[in-house]
């Protein structure tokens, strides 16, 4: 890897892109990023050209020597790239709010990433990013590409079985847990361990450890319970915590009162809007922001959009893979045999040492017995939903469908696939 970078941002017209230049700013020491390529799509070109400015304005106001090019070609940006990040939306908003409408006729959850609508999200995406991978096995085969796409764990599968790319999933729920713990036990990060078990958005935290003491009992019997502020929930029950002596991600609220998240989303939809339409208007009000040519700096609204630290985890990932740091962070890496009754080729999200040949998994030292079935469960879906996906099989799509555990009914899952489908028909060529 040379002394000087190339950064790739592949669905740089995002909201979030501001943060990810702040974090390269930042870090600019450790992380001597020369280049950053912004690439986005027609239907983004405009919103792209805002963030293309605002980028330019916050490296200008920095003083370091970054060069910002705007793209609607990404072959020319990937070309000779280091690290590319992807961030795509593939349908934008507009899909994402099917994907949580739909569902909710059928009295299913309707969530972007978990359940019909991860899935539908999924068969969108997956093609997409293994068409960009191509781009980068010949373009750029020795970059790494940092996937922050949804769902991520299976955007992470597919590039792992089906390209040669150097890739890694991340997610901010994890680093968000830990700067929550860092907060609650007034320590640095780096002095808690926190131990993760699991999949993308459905993890769960089996022990925290301060100096080689566990406070997991602690966090058990606190009464306000982690949760993200974009993501509501009642706090867990905790008769069942103490009995399952783990913490779960706040995405584990779908299937464990499955009832009143559905009673919640319905009344959300009936009165505020889809989270998907309540996240276009954060995006106008920000975008509004962005096009200001006296702001210089990252603007303190867009904590509101649900992604805080996204852009943190990304940089903290590339300067240790650059740096070999052997830090450690909460990644999406193949399994490998550490979960033991998940497949060896599973994309799974647990910490990992940091070193510049890539992620190496750190041996699980609990994994709570009562989760297995449900984490096999969704994983199956998953690995089922990446067939379907790479060959546009309606067949594997409907097993997908009726193993999902929020699928109630064969009958539910034949009448949601074939509408939700219909209704994604310009994004699922494959399909049609």
């Amino acid at each position: 890897m040379k002394g000087t970078l190339k950064l790739v941002v592949i669905g740089a017209g995002s909201s979030y892109t501001p943060e990810l230049i702040e974090g390269i700013i930042m870090h600019h020491k450790e992380l001597p990023v020369r280049e950053v390529w912004l690439v986005d799509i027609e239907a983004g070109r405009e919103k792209l050209h805002t963030i293309a400015e605002l980028s330019k304005r916050m490296i200008a106001e920095s003083g370091l020597p970054i060069t910002v090019a705007q793209t609607l070609e990404r072959r020319e940006a990937i070309a000779g790239a280091d690290f590319i990040c992807t961030q795509i939306r593939v349908g934008m908003l507009e899909a994402r709010k099917w994907d949580e409408l739909i569902p909710l006729q059928y009295n299913v959850i309707g969530q972007e990433t978990t359940g019909p609508g991860g899935m539908m999200k999924g068969l969108r995406t997956i093609p997409v990013i293994l068409d960009i991978c191509k781009d980068i096995e010949e373009l750029a085969p020795d970059a790494w590409l940092l996937n922050f796409t949804n769902p991520a764990g299976m955007v992470t599968e597919a590039v792992h079985k089906y390209s040669s790319v150097k890739s890694v999933g991340l997610c901010n729920s994890p680093i968000g847990f830990q700067k929550w713990l860092s907060e609650f036990f007034g320590l640095p990060m780096e002095k808690i361990y926190a131990e993760f078990v699991g999949i993308n958005h459905l993890h769960w935290v089996s022990d925290i450890v301060i100096d080689g003491k566990s406070k997991l009992q602690e966090l058990i019997d606190y009464p306000q319970n982690y949760k993200a502020s974009n993501v509501p929930f009642d706090s867990w029950d905790h008769r069942f915590l103490n009995a399952l002596k783990a913490i779960p991600s706040y995405y584990l609220s779908y299937y464990y009162m499955t009832d009143a998240m559905l009673a919640e989303q319905k009344e959300a939809a009936a009165t505020t809007g889809s989270r998907a339409e309540v996240v276009k208007k954060v995006e106008e009000e920000l975008f509004e922001l962005y096009r200001n040519v006296e702001l210089k700096e990252k603007p303190k609204q867009l904590e509101q959009r649900g992604g805080a630290y996204y852009s943190e985890a990304a940089v903290l990932l590339m300067r240790s893979i650059y740096n070999d740091s052997r830090d450690i962070q909460t990644l999406n890496v193949r399994n490998n045999g550490m979960i033991d009754f998940l497949p060896d080729d599973a994309s799974i999200e647990v910490n990992c040492v940091v070193t510049r040949q890539g992620p190496l998994p750190i041996p699980l030292r609990k994994i709570p017995q009562p989760v297995n079935g449900l984490l096999a469960a969704v994983k199956q879906y998953e690995s089922l939903t990446i067939e379907a996906a790479v060959h546009g099989d309606r067949d594997m799509a409907l097993q997908a469908m009726v193993h999902h555990p929020l699928v109630p009914s064969v009958t539910v899952a034949e009448q949601l696939l074939d509408e939700m489908l219909e209704k994604n028909k310009a994004f699922l060529p494959l399909f049609h």
